[in-house]
């Protein structure tokens, strides 16, 4: 067990590097095209009516070190044997190695690939942030390192999937008849805050999805509002989506047992 405890505990740190240095390819730092200039610029800020303005992927950089730290964290002693950090170990790498995945195939046009890594990559983060809703972290820096990093991990993908199902439909030109752009986007910030609605629930009112969650959909709304592609139904609609998630949150978290959940 020790050496399964170990050698986990190095695939963790491994896959944390090869996701970070994915990262400087996908912002164009180390030679790759920025993400939002790859694949024709699909995923641009003004690409389709979902896209959250360009300043919202700044969150990204707290998420990578996050990610950092946490790998940093679980090699310490205390964490080699707790169950939490076993029961996170492939999840958790899984999530570092399909973002890794996700940025390549990008980078290389192939946008139809990138949106089931990204469905893989979304159903992955709630399979670990079940995992620390079930065991409880040992102190408040594993709750903030562990269950905040992935919680913010968790919120910020459920709403890039939603803008990069988006942007590859428009992509094919996917069309229904009767079926504005507007009303579009309307229809999928609804989804989106749906499932920001379920994380509250399920998560008895952590801040941390919720926070990266409305960041990434307010974004979309400054987008629509100030971008190229004005659609001001989408901007209402995003503004309304963020007030129900946060006023859902504090419910939840007002109702939940104590101690209050992690972040």
């Amino acid at each position: 067990m020790r050496t399964r405890d170990r050698l986990r505990q190095i695939v963790v740190v491994i896959s944390a590097v090869l996701a970070l240095v994915g990262s400087f390819i996908g912002s164009g730092a180390a030679g790759g095209t920025p993400i939002a200039e790859a694949s024709g610029g699909a995923l641009s800020a003004d690409a389709t009516p979902v896209a959250p303005d360009g300043p919202a992927f700044a969150i990204w950089s707290v998420i990578y070190a996050g990610l950092i730290a946490y790998a940093i964290w679980q090699l310490l002693p205390a964490q080699k044997s707790a169950d939490r950090h076993r029961r996170l170990g492939l999840p958790i790498t899984l999530s570092l190695l399909l973002n890794a995945a996700w940025i390549l195939s990008v980078q290389f046009d192939l946008l139809w690939a990138s949106v089931p890594i990204i469905v893989l990559l979304l159903i992955v983060l709630v399979w670990a942030f079940r995992i620390t809703l079930i065991y409880r972290p040992a102190n408040l820096l594993d709750g903030i390192l562990t269950d905040g990093t992935i919680s913010l991990y968790l919120g910020w993908v459920t709403i890039a999937t939603v803008a990069n199902v988006a942007a590859v439909l428009a992509t094919i030109d996917f069309t229904v008849a009767g079926i504005s752009p507007d009303l579009w986007g309307v229809i999928v910030l609804a989804v989106a805050g749906a499932i920001g609605v379920g994380l509250a629930l399920y998560g008895r009112g952590r801040l941390a999805p919720t926070a990266s969650l409305c960041w990434g959909i307010a974004w979309v709304a400054v987008g629509r509002l100030t971008g190229d592609l004005v659609s001001v139904p989408t901007a209402i609609t995003a503004i309304a989506v963020v007030a129900v998630i946060v006023l859902v949150t504090v419910a939840a978290r007002i109702r939940a047992p104590h101690p209050l959940p992690a972040p």
